[in-house]
């Protein structure tokens, strides 16, 4: 564990959720230090009792017949130290007290019903006035039986079990998320875990956070010198002021234009990280390169490889000339390792590469540092607040490291380049003018790979569609689409159809993650 065994912390034991990392982030807006580990990696004899105000399983894609493919240390509940366990944990907990699990008859997937059964610590203020309340299910096992001494807290139509207690000992198990938004109540009952159940002090805090983070750097990278890829996005922005505080001069900021940024965007990050800052930045212009790589490629997964594996040797390539750099700093976050691959050694789900983690070539000669690995992007951004970045940048729509180049599926072209760099130009202007910029999470304009036929002028044209999305989220997660006041995107069609000569159509998309991803490659 990387933190002091002094602090008081609440420990996460992961068995591989997508949602895992929520979990810490819940606990971490209450002002408590937690921290995650992997089942695979935590054993009763190395927990530090003093230090651990409680602990919580997380929930996993296994079930519990498949006892090769997962390790529990069952001395962990000897240690008299309270333990929730949420999903999969709370049948895990079940089971190695001596329930049982099996298959539900019903599984139940999405938003549920619950209904109280009895009084608990756990549940106070939870339920309404009906004594129901809704949350979001995901699971095909259920707890059968309960363990000796537990009782039945609370139930659904098709899991009578569904959050149960022994409250002598302080061991709680929930059937459902609690850490996410659709659980509506969710919050109230971790909040009851960390203060009623554990008695947990709050300890934590984003100047906490600064602190510890420019600590952690300073021990990884010691005197040695580090190249920072800077975008002028958010995360990697916030990454080099930290890097700035943790080791001043020893930091050279690299931006790579890849011909694939925003209209104008090269200028901005020069002004701002060169003049305004006064970072070391060195400013290259690599557009032809990247063209090259990607001429021909359709494929979005070889997209990214491509992308992230010219990002390296660009960096490799400028440390040579700088001299003993050893490291290279980015802005990966931890939506990024989610989708990307396992971040903790558990059964994850991989969704896509991200140029910046399932992108990056399997034999690099710089070590990374990441310090925003574990960090969401609301928490980066008030991380930023406190290093005294300017509201303008903390407040930048996400954008992809691997730029237009995963806004327009199939073949990459030049004119296209061109084409959809105005058309965003266009939307992203018109959501400030409309004071609607800061309302959206993300918007962007993409280029699909379709061309349709249109009237202009009596005249038949056979063009690109122009796909809008803006959608609102709080962690990146989960999202959903951005419902526009009337007439707004009669305007912004209008506009982009006017001005930008390759598009006659603008279709606006209004699908949510899940199911879909938020970028369209």
């Amino acid at each position: 564990m990387n933190r002091s065994n002094n602090l008081s912390k609440i420990l996460i034991i992961d068995f591989g959720s997508q949602f895992t990392q929520l979990i810490a982030r819940r606990i971490r807006e209450f002002g408590v230090f937690s921290e995650i580990i992997s089942h695979k990696k935590i054993k009763a004899n190395n927990i530090v009792k003093e230090s651990i105000k409680g602990i919580i399983l997380s929930g996993g894609p296994l079930n519990v017949y498949q006892n090769n493919k997962f390790n529990f240390d069952k001395k962990i509940l000897k240690l008299d130290i309270p333990v929730l366990g949420i999903c999969f944990g709370h049948q895990i907990l079940s089971k190695e007290l001596g329930g049982s699990v099996k298959k539900s008859k019903n599984r139940e997937f999405g938003l549920a019903t619950i209904n109280k059964v009895s009084n608990s610590i756990l549940i106070r203020n939870f339920f309404n006035k009906k004594n129901t309340s809704d949350v979001w299910m995901s699971h095909a096992d259920q707890v059968s039986k309960m363990p000796k001494n537990f009782k039945v807290v609370a139930s659904t139509k098709n899991s009578k079990l569904t959050i149960i207690e022994n409250s002598k000992n302080n061991f709680y198990g929930v059937q459902f998320h609690p850490e996410v938004t659709h659980t509506k109540k969710g919050k109230i009952l971790l909040r009851n875990f960390l203060f009623l159940v554990c008695k947990v002090k709050r300890n934590w805090s984003s100047k906490d956070q600064k602190l510890r983070l420019i600590n952690d750097i300073k021990e990884q990278v010691g005197n040695n010198k580090v190249i920072c890829g800077l975008s002028g996005g958010v995360d990697s922005s916030v990454v080099a002021q930290l890097l700035s505080k943790a080791i001043g001069k020893n930091l050279t900021c690299i931006f790579v234009n890849n011909g694939l940024l925003r209209k104008n965007e090269e200028k901005q990050v020069i002004e701002t990280f060169k003049k305004k800052l006064k970072i070391n930045l060195i400013y290259v212009n690599a557009e032809r390169e990247f063209f090259k790589k990607l001429t021909n490629i359709s494929d979005p997964e070889k997209k990214r490889k491509i992308i992230g594996n010219l990002f390296i040797k660009i960096f490799e390539r400028y440390a040579k000339k700088i001299k003993n750099v050893k490291f290279l700093a980015q802005g990966t976050l931890y939506p990024d390792l989610i989708e990307s691959k396992s971040v903790t050694g558990s059964q994850t789900s991989k969704i896509k590469s991200h140029h910046n983690v399932g992108g990056l070539p399997k034999k690099m000669r710089l070590k990374l540092v990441e310090p925003l690995k574990f960090l969401f992007k609301d928490e980066v951004r008030k991380l930023g607040l406190e290093l005294n970045l300017s509201k303008e940048i903390i407040s930048r729509h996400p954008f992809p490291g691997p730029g237009l180049a995963i806004r327009m599926p199939g073949i990459i072209t030049n004119k296209k380049i061109k084409i959809l760099k105005e058309a965003d130009f266009y939307f992203i202007k018109a959501l400030r003018e409309h004071g609607l910029y800061h309302k959206i999470w993300q918007a962007y304009a993409a280029l699909l790979p379709v061309k349709t036929v249109g009237v202009m002028g009596d005249n038949r044209t056979y063009e690109h569609i122009c796909l809008l999305r803006a959608i609102t989220s709080e962690d990146g997660m989960t999202a959903d689409f951005f419902d526009f006041p009337k007439g707004f995107m009669q305007s912004i069609s209008n506009q982009i159809v006017n001005n930008v000569r390759g598009i006659n159509r603008v279709v606006y998309d209004v699908t949510s993650k899940p199911p879909s991803t938020i970028e369209l490659e």
